[in-house]
């Protein structure tokens, strides 16, 4: 996966995808605001599935689950500019505001080609063409602006950069059901789920009756298998989004458990 990140800030960057395709798991620990130059980037979070291509802005809510796939067109690579908006940052920026936020519901926003983030995110651009980094004062300024147009346009964003909470304790069945196909470490689907390693492995095999790596990789395989049957989707399309890494350990994990190769299926 050829990838570059030039960074202008600590939480300013432009991102670039260069390969026909590439693809990858993450947990944003920050909020994150991306506004999508060129290419077409599919995201797959628990609760939908979403296509994004040039000119779409999008804010991503801290501790959001991703399965994200990058797809240049036309031999240009796939670039957006990416701006971190940290807990620290909106603790600083909220200190001192009367606001009730509401309580945080993992909602992504969508802002496609609005005017004044467009023109606050191109504004950045210029920083990018001559690589120099951006002083800090300008950064303030940059970043307090972003958020300010957020709180302009949906009022209800406060539910989300206003909420420094951490995940709290929560029913394990429901998370897992929702989260099994993304490809992150046991520490991880501890935090999300409120618990510490030791916690989430306990509460887990209470629940279930094994170990997280089995039922998960149980899981994955037969959600693979209706992708194949039912979809009628190939194998190589169908492991990176259940949670496998490569596809000749997807291939041995598949015959495994069902005794015929994937493509056996078709």
């Amino acid at each position: 996966m050829a990838h570059t990140s030039l960074y202008i800030t600590p939480e300013i960057k432009l991102s670039v995808y260069s390969d026909s395709f590439s693809a990858e798991n993450v947990v944003f620990a920050d909020h994150i605001l991306i506004w999508f130059l060129e290419g077409e980037t599919k995201i797959i979070t628990p609760a939908e599935t979403l296509i994004f291509s040039p000119g779409d802005i999008y804010l991503f809510p801290r501790n959001t689950v991703a399965a994200i796939f990058n797809m240049p067109k036309s031999g240009r690579p796939n670039q957006a500019v990416v701006m971190h908006l940290t807990v620290q940052r909106l603790m600083a920026y909220y200190k001192g505001k009367e606001i009730n936020p509401a309580e945080a519901t993992g909602k992504i926003f969508r802002f496609r080609n609005h005017p004044l983030l467009q023109s606050c995110m191109a504004s950045l651009n210029p920083y990018f063409e001559i690589g120099e980094q951006l002083p800090a004062e300008i950064a303030d300024i940059k970043i307090h602006e972003a958020i300010a147009i957020l709180r302009n346009i949906d009022p209800d964003i406060d539910s989300v950069l206003a909420n420094f909470e951490e995940p709290g304790k929560i029913p394990l069945s429901g998370f897992m059901e929702k989260h099994y196909m993304f490809n992150m470490d046991m520490e991880k689907f501890g935090y999300l789920s409120g618990r510490s390693l030791t916690t989430f492995r306990r509460d887990f095999k209470k629940a279930y009756g094994t170990t997280p790596q089995k039922w998960l990789t149980q899981k994955r395989l037969e959600l693979a298998h209706r992708f194949i049957k039912d979809n009628r989707r190939r194998p190589v399309d169908v492991y990176l989004e259940v949670g496998f890494e490569n596809l000749s350990h997807f291939s041995y994990a598949f015959k495994k458990q069902f005794g015929y190769v994937p493509s056996e299926v078709l």
